[in-house]
């Protein structure tokens, strides 16, 4: 069998929100944690696009931060290529793995920094990293880049604020591009953009992933860019995943109440004039979650067992699925047939 490029265990995330302590002396209070990952398994073959999607606040870009290093976990395990990341501290042991994996921020004006042209904000990977210690060549680096994501290397004296917001995250893929990384953590890249400028986006990631070889985790709320992208998809509800599919399964045969839910709010045309009756409910708190399943108080095939044992991740065919209704055959069969 072929090693996974990333391979991720238990995988848990938890914010302390308490009061500060005088607070919880005087009132007697306990302290507070935010799930925001609560127990994530998943896998990333080389090559490949894995996507999370699901509402915000749900833990995708909790989990692509963790992936990086910028959180460090509460519990789990990252491996990166067989390496447990998680078990890199320092900065010095962090530093080959940084090289090898790169991200690409969701807000491409925020992201940039506007005091510096444009060749020095790519450059820098290349400068802090010490791949390239040559000016010249470095330069000379910075043009190849910039061509390689469809701007000019006379772009590179130019600022940021000269340029469009497609643009400005193209300039960010070129930055993430320059330590020549195997796997990019892709964080909402187009959600900032025009749909016009999505697709061409979303289209030189592609590009790039067929003649980089390089594999991807899409983090994104819109399931259109999902469909475009997506080799495998995990679906995320209050911290953790209740469903993981090759995206021709999801898309054709939903399984998880909640996954279906999502497939609902799709734009279709044959759908016209035929009334949908949403879900009800809303979204639980992350810091005081449903006992259970937590999307049962949302779940019109919620039975007891949904309330009181909470659901893990089981085999079904080729994909994952964390539902009792499915595995006790409860849930009738999916029908995108208006």
């Amino acid at each position: 069998m072929v090693e996974p490029l990333i391979r991720v265990r238990g995988l848990q995330r938890y914010f302390d929100v308490s009061a500060p302590l005088l607070n919880r002396i005087i009132e007697r209070r306990r302290r507070v944690y935010l799930r925001a990952v609560d127990g994530v398994d998943f896998e990333i073959s080389k090559g490949r696009t894995f996507a999370l999607v699901g509402e915000s606040g749900c833990g995708k870009s909790t989990v692509a931060r963790l992936l990086v290093g910028l959180y460090t976990p509460t519990a789990g395990e990252i491996r990166f290529d067989g390496m447990l990341t998680t078990a890199l501290h320092s900065r010095q042991a962090r530093a080959p793995l940084h090289r090898r994996m790169q991200m690409i921020f969701q807000d491409p004006y925020a992201s940039l920094n506007p005091r510096w042209r444009v060749r020095r904000i790519v450059a820098e990977p290349l400068y802090a990293m010490g791949i390239i210690a040559d000016p010249s060549a470095r330069l000379q680096r910075v043009a190849e880049l910039l061509t390689q994501v469809g701007l000019d290397a006379a772009d590179g004296d130019k600022f940021p604020h000269e340029f469009s917001g497609g643009q400005r995250q193209r300039i960010s893929i070129a930055r993430a591009l320059a330590s020549t990384p195997d796997f990019l953590i892709c964080d909402e890249p187009t959600s900032a953009l025009d749909v016009s400028v999505q697709a061409q986006v979303l289209n030189l990631l592609k590009d790039l992933q067929r003649s980089l070889g390089l594999t991807y985790l899409l983090i994104t709320h819109d399931l259109a860019v999902v469909h475009h992208m997506a080799n495998r998809i995990g679906v995320m509800y209050l911290g953790r995943l209740c469903e993981v599919a090759d995206a021709a399964t999801l898309f054709t045969q939903p399984r998880h109440p909640y996954t279906r839910l999502l497939m609902e709010t799709l734009p279709r045309l044959d759908f016209s004039g035929v009334d949908r009756e949403p879900m009800a409910g809303e979204v639980a708190s992350p810091i005081d979650p449903p006992t259970g399943c937590a999307f049962h108080p949302r779940c019109p095939y919620a039975a007891p067992r949904c309330r009181s044992e909470r659901p893990e991740l089981a085999a079904v065919d080729n994909d994952l699925v964390a539902c009792h209704a499915v595995q006790e055959s409860r849930l009738p069969a999916w029908s995108a047939d208006p």
